[in-house]
């Protein structure tokens, strides 16, 4: 009985045994892989709250800690930026219920270094099943590391950044805050929204999943910023100017009792905003908090408003400009004018009769010379200068929300419309529109860009300085002269019957006063708006400031409301820039 010899396997057979093995152990990988990535998606997106709300919540609070965004600094005149909006460290405290033994002794330890409510303490430590429960936030590194160094059993801390605003509601209006608008987190109001581009992050107020963006279509809910140029501000505002604005303000409304205050200074020759605040006002470290959220709106960009008397000025550059008017000019001054049946009189009714120089329009405030100087120049070259001084459009400030105003009257075919926005009735414009064209009478006659950054540092190092572009010349240079010798006329002899005159320097200014119009229609007897600008020094003007509030109670002129304060600045300027006297 022969041995039955064993079949030899083919090189070919030898492969594809091999390659059958190797593909088991594929599939078999794969159906582990698909069991894993299967499991990781329900976890990760299907039950992603239930299982957060039981995990110690790294991840989350990973997230929450990149949380990243650039920097806004305001200037200082010695050069070292100052932080209006930074991000600050901070942390979560929490417990996890099922290591903690003594809920007494723990409760008494943290209670010593954070203010704990002890029902909600113990309600928390008590959900034996539950490993995570937060007992506490925005508590401060410092005390963290106290706490850490107690070494409490079940404590944990997370560590988050935050976005915080040194200033507090110092220029708030101006920096506006990060929130979350239900979509993302980022800038809302002011500057933050403005250059959102530059100062967000990518992780900015995302918590990045990468199951769901596997397997969903969820980064098209994302809104993408790969692009951009991330950096950070340096603001043309001064820390230490806007800081003096912002205390005269709040001074100004508690003894006026106004409805709203504001104020803008800028440098009349670029249009750098030096500082720029308004009230009611409020913390953006603590927006949560504000109900009536008109506060966080910047009325100096959105506002518009009937200026009054501050606006005669340009209509007089804008005679003298065009040659319909020269400084020697007279009229007969009646008190009154009756225009189609609508009577313009000015503000005390008293004429000042025949042969009235027209530098006495401006030093009493006379509203019948207006309408003269309206009638030399003709409505249709008015409403053309009025718009090249930038009336009713845009000023392009790199702050969001900016109006344009109403100013249809400045088009209306009917004179007594002209005649009145000449004295700044029937048209309603911003008060950063307002600054700009006033800046005009004092620069040399070019209408400029206002800004208020000054410089982009990018995250590569570069650096952009922004440069505002040539303005367009409105008027000449000699007319520029013309009109403030005019307005230091009015501060050396009629503001104050002459007290105001600087003895040192020469200071170009103009009051305002005009009835609030009602919500209806037509004029409050009893309601004002006081604004005051001027420049200086006059004929090489280094600041424009202008002011303005609403409905101040107790005085009915805005020389009685808003002189202090504007010479209040005028001196702080004069002694922080170390400006030298121009006489």
């Amino acid at each position: 009985m022969g041995i039955k010899k064993k079949q030899e396997t083919t090189p070919t057979e030898h492969v594809e045994r091999s390659a059958y093995r190797i593909r088991i152990v594929m599939y078999f990988v794969l159906f582990l892989a698909s069991v894993v990535i299967l499991r990781a998606f329900y976890i990760q997106v299907i039950k992603h709250n239930y299982y957060t709300s039981l995990a110690d919540r790294q991840y989350v609070s990973s997230a929450r800690a990149s949380f990243d965004r650039g920097n806004i600094f305001l200037s200082h005149r010695n050069g070292d930026p100052i932080p209006a909006a930074q991000l600050i460290t901070e942390y979560r405290i929490a417990i996890d219920p099922t290591v903690i033994v003594d809920k007494e002794a723990a409760y008494n330890t943290l209670n010593s270094y954070v203010t704990l409510d002890k029902e909600e303490f113990f309600a928390k430590a008590s959900k034996i099943n539950d490993p995570y429960e937060e007992i506490a936030k925005d508590v401060g590194e410092d005390t963290v590391a106290l706490i850490r160094a107690k070494k409490i059993k079940g404590v944990s801390f997370v560590k988050d950044s935050k976005r915080a605003y040194p200033q507090n509601d110092i220029g708030s209006k101006v920096f506006g805050f990060v929130g979350n608008n239900g979509v993302r987190v980022g800038g809302q109001y002011g500057i933050e929204k403005y250059y959102d581009d530059v100062l967000s992050r990518d992780s900015l107020g995302h918590t990045i999943n990468f199951f769901a963006e596997l397997f969903t279509d969820v980064e098209k809910t994302i809104i993408s910023n790969q692009n951009q140029e991330e950096g950070d501000l340096v603001l043309t505002i001064d820390v230490e100017v806007e800081r003096a604005l912002h205390s005269a303000l709040v001074e100004t409304k508690k003894q006026w009792n106004s409805d709203t205050v504001g104020g803008i200074i800028m440098d009349p020759q670029t249009g750098a905003i030096l500082a720029m605040d308004g009230l009611p006002s409020f913390n953006p470290n603590k927006y949560g908090e504000v109900k009536d959220q008109s506060v966080f709106s910047n009325q100096l960009i959105s506002g518009v408003y009937e200026m009054g008397s501050i606006i005669k000025p340009i209509t007089m550059a804008s005679a003298l400009d065009a040659g319909a008017v020269n400084e020697q000019t007279t009229y007969n001054d009646t008190g009154f004018r009756d225009l189609n049946g609508y009577k313009v009189k000015n503000f005390d009714g008293k004429a000042r009769g025949p042969n009235t120089p027209i530098q006495t329009i401006l030093d009493k405030s006379l509203n019948v010379g207006t309408v003269f100087l309206v009638e030399q120049l003709g409505a249709k070259k008015f409403a053309e200068y009025f718009k090249e001084f930038g009336i009713g459009e845009d000023t392009g400030i790199d702050l969001p929300s900016e109006a344009s105003g109403l100013t249809k009257n400045l088009d209306s075919k009917v004179f007594v419309d002209s005649a009145t926005a000449g004295f700044g009735q029937g048209i309603a414009i911003t008060p950063i529109q307002t600054i700009r064209a006033l800046a005009v009478l004092g620069n040399g006659g070019v209408l400029v860009n206002p800004h208020v950054v000054d410089t982009i540092i990018y995250k590569n190092g570069e650096t952009k300085k922004v440069v505002a572009n040539n303005g367009t010349q409105v008027i000449t240079k000699e007319s520029s002269e013309k009109i403030s010798r005019m307005l230091v006329h009015v501060v050396d002899t009629a503001l104050a019957n002459g007290a105001r005159k600087m003895d040192h320097y020469s200071v170009a200014a103009k009051t305002g006063t005009a009835q609030m119009v009602k919500p209806g229609g037509g004029y409050y007897d009893d309601r004002y708006l006081h604004s005051f600008f001027g420049y200086f020094p006059a004929y090489e003007p280094k600041y424009i400031i202008f002011l303005f509030q609403t409905y101040p109670k107790g005085a009915e002129y805005a020389s009685a409301t808003l002189t202090e304060p504007f010479y209040k600045m005028v001196k702080f300027l004069i002694s922080y820039y170390e400006v030298p006297p121009d006489r």
